[in-house]
């Protein structure tokens, strides 16, 4: 069965439960077309929450274990599964490893991407602030790799594993973004050889 990556979204003004009863109006159809289309789709969990605009609540409603559960909960036989991304764990303060173990037959895609706590501008703003969390390469970040591949190997995940660049410092050129694939894969190859 092939995957396709998507969101679930959000109305960044309407309340969580506003929003998964807009979940349960318009989910249905698209899981529909899923299953008839013989896909399962992977939710990106990113809040999307980085700018003033996208403030507060982001633009991604399901972004936690608890809202996790309750969106399976809500489909528990649909061709829904997560596209799971280490690095808006860490700005959560989530434990990746054990979101891995938990929701491991959940995993449908993984992406490779590292993310920096800037404890000087987390200090400034607080957690409700913005700008505190810096997306990097993987290596360059908080995410604990092995521990996060231990758990992906524990729950026998083999799907892909696909390098997502969103680090500023490598978008300047082409050669540049080049760069950082293969320093992000030299990295990765430690884990998943």
């Amino acid at each position: 069965m092939g995957v396709v990556n998507t969101f679930i979204g959000r109305d960044p003004a309407g309340t969580v439960n506003a929003n998964f009863d807009l979940v349960k109006q318009v989910w249905p159809r698209v899981l529909d077309e899923a299953r008839e289309a013989g896909v399962r789709l992977g939710i990106e969990h990113c809040p999307m929450l980085f700018s003033e605009n996208e403030w507060p609540g982001g633009k991604n409603v399901a972004i936690s274990p608890a809202l996790w559960r309750r969106l399976f909960d809500t489909f528990p036989d649909a061709p829904l599964g997560l596209n799971f991304d280490p690095s808006h764990l860490i700005w959560q303060f989530i434990d990746c490893g054990r979101a891995v173990r938990e929701f491991g037959s959940r995993i449908v895609h993984v992406h490779a991407k590292d993310e920096r706590i800037d404890s000087a501008r987390l200090y400034d703003v607080g957690v409700l602030g913005l700008g505190w969390h810096v997306p990097k390469l993987p290596g360059l970040g908080d995410v604990k790799w092995g521990e996060f591949f231990a758990a992906l190997t524990d729950v026998g995940y083999t799907g892909p594993v696909c390098i997502e660049v969103e680090d500023r410092a490598y978008e300047g050129s082409l050669a540049e973004r080049q760069r950082a694939l293969r320093q992000s894969r030299k990295f990765l190859e430690q884990f998943i050889g």
